[in-house]
């Protein structure tokens, strides 16, 4: 991605490009890349995120899921359809409430989660060689902060975060 040339007219006004599209550019282009490293494994890498979210979020209800990956409760149920489908994930009644879903790996989840870990630590190393590890933890640290709850609040309230 080059930088927008400064004998360009602005689309945008206000200060620099859009933070918006700059940020779905980045994750329309990191996903990509990300989907090619996983592709031997038939999965794409936001599949891969879901299995890991599930295994460490041990069996979430789908609400919480949902709340964990920023992400529509609708949305991720279609989401999860293949997941599911392909034997990979299991949805269960809550024990205390059976309007609730909860989300598990099957044993064949397990495996596919471990055969795409190894193919993510890959995909995770060429963005840390690609802009070096200062560069990697200071976007990671700052899209932490934008996709957090606090970062929503100040958003919202026009107010600076911290």
């Amino acid at each position: 991605m080059s930088a927008p040339d400064s004998n360009e007219p602005r689309l945008f006004p206000g200060p620099g490009p859009c933070n918006n599209s700059e940020l779905r550019k980045a994750t329309r282009n990191l996903g990509l890349l990300f989907d090619e490293i996983l592709r031997p494994s038939g999965l794409r890498a936001a599949q891969h995120g879901i299995l890991y979210h599930v295994k460490a979020m041990d069996r979430p209800t789908m609400k919480a899921l949902a709340r964990e990956l920023v992400m529509d409760l609708s949305a991720l149920g279609h989401t999860l359809k293949p997941l599911v489908r392909d034997g990979f994930l299991r949805l269960d009644p809550d024990d205390r409430d059976a309007r609730a879903k909860r989300v598990s790996l099957t044993p064949a989840g397990e495996a596919k989660l471990a055969e795409t870990t190894a193919l993510w630590r890959s995909a995770q190393g060429r963005v840390e060689t690609a802009l070096g590890a200062e560069k990697a933890r200071a976007m990671r640290a700052m899209l932490a902060e934008v996709s957090s709850n606090a970062f929503g609040a100040a958003f919202r309230g026009n107010r600076h975060l911290g």
